[in-house]
């Protein structure tokens, strides 16, 4: 009883910040440097070890963030350490039709000359975008990382959220922001329900390098087992999200690469020349998975942890930064005001922001990827006839090339290019 010793551990056991956020990925250490620039505490949970995380070797993949994206990432302190390696989006190719037939004669051309901000997005490797989220996070006062380590079970009270960790140690904090994707545990722990449904499709994902230059323009093929988008990197590669039903994409996946390739050459088409693979293949089931509240006791949901959707217009990772910027924007006024930041009051002014936003828009992919995967002449008439409306009048076209560089809405400062 008198031995000072077990307290000093128990003390050193347990961590204390404003906010703890659970997830590394790529919302959570966004959110993580938004938040510390305005002087709060962050602690960020990472169940992954750091060297998985900084591995500079290419695996294929990559992120199509809209010039609003890139805004905020420049608002972080992140782009400039990104920008070298990032390749602009001038333009976007919409067109429907069956492999190995070509597309239909109607399809959409959007031209980021259309508009005054300049490209619609910026094409980002992974490996350099999650190397550079470190790299800040490393270097901003305020923010401490627990890396290799799990939430196993959170309790709230009035006052804050004890988070316990699968090390045994316990984190402290007044909010917690739960970046942990669809499967989040921290939605899960506080009891919040999801709404959703299985598309039957599955993502195939891959980086091809082409004999001939790609110009930076971004191409989407609408064919009746799902899409098929191609996306320019660096030099003259491409990144590849290729939809195709769940058990014809196992089959696909599982080919040595010639033959995996063989099966691809008639969907991708011979525009760029010869073809190859770059780095790894993955694939990752498409479903509609949607919280049923995006706040909760002293916790807020984020990204996937909100809303996984289809990626169709490629808006997923887009979304998310939405919610950071939208959740950083009510975080820091609170605070600034004197506010509890973890009150309903304050949580429930970032769902009124982002709930209508994001269940449109997952409705909206939703509805895109029923009317194009599938091969009824009826619907096929429709949607061809319906592009070439679109790609008749500049003021519609317009719109969406807006729409496609995350310009529309009620857009967080961040993403305004404004501070907070």
């Amino acid at each position: 009883m008198d031995n000072p010793e077990p307290a000093r551990i128990l003390r050193l056991m347990e961590h204390r910040a404003d906010i703890a956020i659970v997830g590394g990925g790529l919302n959570g250490p966004v959110l993580a440097l938004a938040l510390a620039q305005s002087g709060q505490s962050v602690t960020l949970v990472d169940a992954l070890p750091e060297p998985l995380r900084t591995d500079a070797a290419f695996d294929g993949r990559a992120y199509a963030l809209a010039l609003a994206s890139q805004r905020l990432l420049a608002a972080v302190g992140v782009w400039d350490h990104v920008a070298g390696a990032a390749q602009p989006m001038l333009e976007i190719k919409v067109s429907d039709g069956h492999a190995g037939a070509g597309p239909s004669p109607f399809f959409l051309h959007f031209d980021h000359a259309e508009i005054e901000e300049g490209p619609m997005g910026y094409m980002v490797e992974d490996r350099y975008l999650r190397r550079a989220l470190l790299a800040a996070m490393e270097a901003a006062p305020g923010i401490t990382r627990l890396n290799g380590t799990a939430v196993t079970a959170q309790q709230t009270d009035a006052t804050g959220v004890t988070l316990t960790l699968a090390d045994g140690s316990q984190l402290r904090a007044g909010l917690v922001v739960g970046c942990d994707g669809r499967k989040s545990g921290t939605a899960a722990r506080a009891g919040i329900k999801r709404t959703g449904w299985d598309y039957g499709q599955t993502a195939l994902v891959c980086a091809i390098a082409h004999e001939l230059p790609h110009h930076g323009i971004a191409h989407q093929f609408f064919m009746p087992p799902g899409p098929l988008a191609i996306l320019p990197l660096p030099g003259n590669r491409s990144s590849i999200v290729w939809s195709e039903r769940t058990e014809a994409a196992a089959r696909i996946n599982a080919l040595p690469e010639a033959e995996y390739l063989e099966i691809l050459r008639p969907r991708f088409g011979d525009f760029l020349g010869e073809i190859r693979l770059e780095g790894a293949r993955f694939t990752y089931p498409l479903n509609l998975t949607v919280a049923n509240a995006f706040v909760g006791e002293r916790l807020a949901l984020v990204g996937d942890a909100a809303h996984g959707m289809h990626p169709i217009a490629g808006q997923g990772l887009n979304a998310g930064l939405r919610d950071v910027g939208a959740l950083a924007e009510v975080l820091i006024l609170a605070t600034r005001r004197g506010e509890d930041i973890g009150s309903v009051s304050v949580l429930d002014r970032y769902q009124q922001w982002r709930r209508f936003d994001t269940a449109t828009l997952a409705l909206a992919t939703d509805a895109f990827n029923r009317l194009f995967s599938n091969d009824n002449p009826i619907l096929r008439l429709g949607r061809d006839v319906g592009m070439g409306v679109i790609g008749a009048f500049p003021g519609l076209r317009r719109g969406f090339v807006r729409e496609a560089a995350g310009l529309t809405g009620d857009l967080p400062k961040l993403m305004q290019g404004r501070a907070i």
